[in-house]
């Protein structure tokens, strides 16, 4: 046999060139992505800070990692594909780039995370086209695990499990009486704070959960039944866990699971329950029954030549997309910087009179305010007390609508929310709806109606607020809220407090408005406002 050498064509040329320009469009695309983190990195920051100091958030420091395994786990199917830039998604980029702008005039964190994380699957689709993120959609989609969401669920998970464990303590024959949330046994007494919600079992069994099913099965309904598996097991779990936690203090004198400990069973009985769930999921997998995906041979000459100029333009376009936001919310925020409001303590009104010292010893925990009023008001033999936290120039930490103000914390050794409920009271001018909260103290108890006061409207509904905000800075007229709370105090008939209620804030509420209309009026122009304490 004679061995001749192999001259190679000059048809092999073209097809390093594709492989040349497919590398020149990934790391356009991943400057792009860089510079998309660049442009939003408070953003990102904000992310960061929530995993670290959030035991339910940890899981975020993993979710991009998996992502880039799972994309690296792709890419041979990804280079038998054509790159197509699609410049149809450009409207598309700019709407969640505009999304990320309401979230921060809104001072909606939440919403600003969301859409900075949802732009870097839409730029990818922008540069290299649809089939590469029909490939990539759940790779790139996981990317939403890392945004910090949830935590709206925590007092309606709290309720659920206070409403299991006494139902399932009263089943069992242990006589319970209940307040809100904190109940007691004969035994002593119990409390579901935000800890026993179960939310961090939810959010991690869910995250986990959503990943094992795309991994394990391939039939969309195998993966939507194992993902509210996912969701459901735990929460009931947690309900088992929250009862089994009181029996056990129960039964041993309040000697057991009544500290740290009743953490740590926790955390024990839900990785058993979580470890059970993907066992039996495991009888049902697919994964196993596919035969190992063959890489992909590297592109040829024949394949549609890549167009580097028109992936350059999108990766251009996109970027001068991505880039527009940050930049209208510098120069939005720098329209609206206001000195301190001149907040003034509503006149008087049909014989109600300011008196001297507090109502109570009670006081809403709302932080940062620029200013507040708490007074309170008498007629005859009826008192009244009033607070009001007014904000301007509101900013990360220093917000009116936030999960950290609230009237009470859970852990507060003086006063308990044993109550709270959406009402709509009638007044002598009509009907406006309030939040009204019971609170119980060592020596009194209080009724509490509330509202908040955003772009001149008073409104219950925070999400409602939040855009109500966000409209107000992007017309230009500042971000002036305010928490207007009046309360009164009774020993067992709330409805005494109730009628003291009614008949103050038919007669003060629009005293109280004047008030916080002036305020947001006589407002003196900062170009470079003080530093706000």
């Amino acid at each position: 046999m004679k061995l001749e050498p192999v001259a190679f064509s000059s048809m092999a040329m073209p097809g390093q060139d594709v492989l040349r320009d497919r590398r020149i469009a990934a790391a356009l695309v991943l400057s792009t992505v860089f510079w998309l983190l660049a442009w939003y990195g408070d953003t990102v920051q904000s992310m960061v800070v929530t995993w670290q100091r959030s035991d339910t958030f940890a899981h975020g420091f993993l979710i991009a990692p998996i992502s880039v395994w799972m994309i690296w786990q792709r890419r041979h199917a990804v280079a038998a594909l054509d790159l197509r830039p699609d410049f149809h998604v450009l409207p598309l980029l700019a709407l969640v780039g505009f999304g990320w702008l309401l979230g921060q005039m809104a001072g909606a964190g939440v919403v600003q995370q969301f859409g900075a994380v949802l732009m870097i699957p839409l730029v990818v689709w922008a540069i290299l086209g649809t089939a590469v993120v029909r490939t990539l959609a759940f790779p790139l989609c996981f990317l939403l695990f890392a945004v910090p969401f949830g935590e709206f669920m925590e007092l309606p998970l709290m309720e659920y499990t206070a409403d299991f464990t006494v139902a399932a303590l009263r089943l069992t024959g242990i006589p319970v009486y209940r307040e809100g949330q904190f109940f007691m046994i004969p035994s002593g007494s119990w409390s579901v704070v935000e800890a026993c919600s179960g939310l961090r079992y939810v959010i991690a069994s869910l995250t986990v959960g959503v990943l094992y099913a795309y991994l394990t099965y391939r039939s969309l309904a195998r993966r939507a039944i194992f993902v509210a598996l996912s969701v459901i097991v735990p929460i009931v779990a947690n309900w088992l866990r929250a009862y089994m936690i009181v029996m056990i203090g129960h039964l041993s004198e309040m000697k057991y699971a009544v500290g740290i400990d009743h953490l740590i069973y926790g955390w024990l009985f839900f990785g058993v329950v979580i470890l059970i769930l993907f066992w039996i999921g495991s009888y049902w997998r697919e994964d196993l029954d596919l035969r190992p995906a063959q890489p992909s041979p590297a592109p040829s000459a024949t394949r549609r030549q890549l167009s580097l100029a028109s992936i350059m333009a999108a990766a251009i376009a996109a970027a001068g997309v991505v880039a527009v936001w940050p930049v209208a919310a510098v120069r939005l925020e720098a329209v609206g910087a206001y000195g301190p409001p001149a907040l003034q303590a509503p006149p008087s009104a049909e014989d109600w009179q300011p008196v001297a010292g507090r109502l109570t010893d009670w006081t809403p925990r709302f932080f940062n305010f620029r200013a507040r009023i708490q007074q309170a008001y008498g007629k005859e033999a009826s008192r009244v007390g009033v607070y009001i936290g007014y904000y301007r120039n509101q900013r990360q930490g220093a917000q009116l609508i936030t999960t950290q103000n609230t009237l009470v914390v859970s852990n507060d050794r003086e006063w308990k929310n044993i109550g709270e409920t959406r009402r709509t009271p009638v007044f002598n001018q009509g009907e406006i709806s309030a939040i009204e909260t019971k609170l119980r103290g060592r020596s009194t108890s209080l009724l509490v109606w509330r509202w908040y006061w955003v772009d001149g409207q008073y409104i219950v509904n925070p999400y409602w607020g939040k855009l109500l905000q966000a409209k107000s800075r992007l017309l230009g007229r500042g971000d002036d809220a305010a928490i207007v709370i009046v309360y009164a105090t009774y020993d067992e008939r709330p409805q005494d407090a109730e009628q003291a209620l009614k008949a103050f804030v038919g007669a003060m509420l629009p005293a109280i408005t004047r008030s916080l209309e002036y305020a947001r009026h006589a407002r003196p122009f900062f170009p470079n406002p003080p530093p706000e304490g």
